[in-house]
């Protein structure tokens, strides 16, 4: 899915990169292979962009490509649950380093990347452990995610006693949910080894996490500086839309015209 002019997947990208990351795993499934094209180089293109002089969407095209060796693709042939997907790519991952997981239906708008902030939070508390990144939602939405329950509020950082997927309504043990950014202790994948299931019959991390709750090691909330938008609902995707689009010197004041006439429209149909 395209956001304003980029694929919701390189908005990941750029953020996982913007924190530091090199090496990418895709877990995909049936009728992906877009998805491997996308990154993959077009040398016609490019030529044919150089002679045109059109710089700048060469380097537009520069950013979707990867270097052999940094991308790995990763088939999950049934749909078993968040954690099943994460414990697919166990044999690429180094069994003694911490790595971390983005869903890019979860786009977070931000001045400093919401995945840079989180690697330098998991670094100031010593690189142990793991982080999942956390906002506080409405009490009629939390039953839709997992959510902490908190045992050290430290201001954007929280340490969990407790982590509950998709909690029953009035159950709920606090209203900070968890959101698709996380940055996992190589154990949790040694936890979704066991494939337990849990919420809707279905693998999840969200237990895989929370199994490490009372170790060492320890799990932690991050609240993330920005907004996200849930582009997997049709409204959030179309409220990102907007937003991304508002915040486009190319596109902000003919998009900001059209909404001000659309605005005054139904204002006077009304």
């Amino acid at each position: 899915m395209t956001l304003v002019d980029r694929p919701l997947i390189q908005y990941a990208i750029d953020e996982a990169r913007a924190a530091g990351i090199k090496e990418f795993i895709f877990v995909t499934s049936r009728g992906k292979g877009a998805l491997e094209d996308y990154f993959d180089h077009s040398p016609v293109l490019e030529q044919e962009l150089r002679k045109k002089g059109k710089g700048k969407l060469l380097e537009v095209l520069k950013g979707t490509n990867m270097d052999s060796g940094a991308i790995a693709y990763i088939r999950q042939h049934k749909a078993l649950g968040l954690g099943h997907a994460v414990w697919c790519a166990r044999r690429l991952l180094d069994p003694k380093e911490p790595f971390a997981v983005i869903l890019p239906d979860d786009v977070i708008a931000a001045e400093k990347p919401c995945l840079q902030q989180m690697v330098e939070a998991y670094e100031e508390l010593g690189g142990s452990g793991s982080m999942v990144a956390a906002m506080e939602v409405p009490a009629d939405k939390v039953s839709s995610y997992g959510v902490l329950d908190v045992d050290k509020d430290m201001g954007n950082t929280v340490s969990a006693k407790g982590m509950v997927e998709k909690p029953a309504p009035g159950t709920e043990p606090s209203n900070l949910a968890v959101i698709g950014r996380y940055i996992l202790d190589p154990s949790v994948m040694k936890n979704l080894h066991t494939m337990k299931t849990g919420a809707g019959g279905e693998i999840q991390l969200t237990d895989a996490i929370a199994d490490e709750i009372g170790t060492e090691r320890g799990v932690y909330g991050y609240r993330f500086k920005g907004q996200r938008f849930d582009c997997g609902s049709k409204a959030g995707f179309l409220q990102a839309t907007i937003s991304f689009g508002l915040s486009r010197d190319d596109l902000r004041d003919e998009l900001q015209t059209f909404l001000d006439e659309l605005s005054a429209e139904r204002a006077a149909a009304q």
